[in-house]
């Protein structure tokens, strides 16, 4: 491929991260500067129910979702058919000319089959480009992440960038042991502080073409891996597999509760203090829009295993479905956990019942 075609290529930002890491709100940041106004953002989330892109907010025709679940070889189709469409579409004049891709992984996710996608499918390889894989990693969860679960592990040494978030939120020696760990991971990976999920847009830009054979042993192993994969999935004629998009392994699988009226805050933000301070270590995420009595519009909720962060609300319900009828949803993440734990706790202090039944005032 000439020099010419790689440069008229679009570039794509793969971000990655683990579950609470901090990518949404990195993401705003960086959409609300004056060099990424012409980028196209494609969001892939966990479960079948989607929260993260409502709390994006360059909600346009410019922003994507994926089908729920992580991106395996099932959703990584729709990745293929949505660069595909979004390509064609700026073809035929009816979307500005896009500069860049920022594509929003799952905290699950494998970056590997998007990167081998991004580099051998045919149509994709020969109209985009990767210019970047760029991991976020919680300064203040990072290590207990890293010792219990195998994601976050990948997502760091496949990197070309790590943004360390939640810097703000952590003391100088927990910083250090975090960044020697990381070396550890990826020696060639740049290291960049962020505070509050602010950042430059030039951390995520110019990375260069992808070059697995700067990282460790691994990365190219994993790439070689996928291909093995691809090419039995073509001799068999399966380029699909059933998945259960709210499970993620034997372990791991995420819910949703539902609650029908307005919540109590205090009633409710007990329930959830509970839940953390006694499950916390088994509770991966939780995310959600509440209808919280006397207020109009939604309050965002997001929880790290013992962690639950200040709330924010949006301008707005959701137009679509199923944030439409204004109910509060909650989603889980979950590692080991029993669904009926959690619903015995909320039914414990706001007298709710389980999610398959609507719930009383919380």
């Amino acid at each position: 491929m000439s020099v010419q075609n790689i440069e008229r290529r679009i570039p794509v930002t793969l971000l990655t991260g683990f579950l609470g890491a901090g990518k949404t709100t990195l993401l705003n940041h960086l959409l609300s500067q004056p060099e990424m106004a012409t980028a196209a953002v494609l969001i892939n989330e966990f479960g079948s129910v989607a929260v993260d892109h409502h709390l994006v907010t360059k909600i346009d025709e410019d922003l994507i979702l994926l089908d729920s679940g992580c991106i395996c070889c099932t959703v990584r189709g729709d990745l293929t058919r949505s660069l595909t469409e979004l390509f064609m579409r700026c073809m035929r004049r009816e979307l500005k000319p896009i500069s860049r891709v920022i594509i929003e992984t799952t905290g699950l996710a494998d970056p590997a089959p998007v990167i081998y996608t991004l580099m051998e499918d045919f149509f994709v390889a020969e109209r985009f480009r990767i210019d970047g894989v760029v991991t976020v990693v919680d300064a203040t969860h990072a290590l207990q992440q890293l010792a219990q679960h195998a994601e976050p592990v990948k997502q760091i040494a496949m990197a070309d960038r790590l943004l360390l978030s939640k810097c703000d939120l952590t003391t100088p020696e927990q910083l250090a042991d975090v960044s020697r760990t990381l070396t550890r991971l990826n020696p060639s990976a740049a290291q960049i502080y962020v505070r509050r999920g602010e950042v430059a847009v030039a951390s995520l830009t110019n990375c260069g073409l992808y070059d697995p054979g700067s990282k460790t042993p691994d990365v190219a192993g994993w790439l070689a891996e996928e291909k093995v994969r691809e090419e039995r999935r073509k001799a068999h004629g399966h380029h699909h597999h059933d998945h259960d998009v709210d499970r993620h392994d034997a372990h791991v699988y995420s819910f949703a509760l539902t609650f029908d009226q307005p919540l109590q805050w205090v009633f409710f933000a007990d329930a959830v203090a509970t839940l953390l301070d006694t499950m916390g270590d088994r509770i991966l995420r939780i995310k959600g829009l509440l209808n919280v009595v006397g207020e109009h519009k939604p309050r965002v909720v997001q929880c790290v295993q013992h962690v639950m962060y200040p709330y924010s609300r949006l301008d707005d319900w959701p137009a679509e479905a199923p944030y439409n009828d204004r109910r509060s949803r909650l989603v889980f993440i979950v590692r080991d956990l029993p669904q009926s734990m959690i619903e015995q706790a909320f039914a414990m202090f706001c007298d709710a019942r389980d999610v398959g039944e609507p719930a009383k005032t919380c």
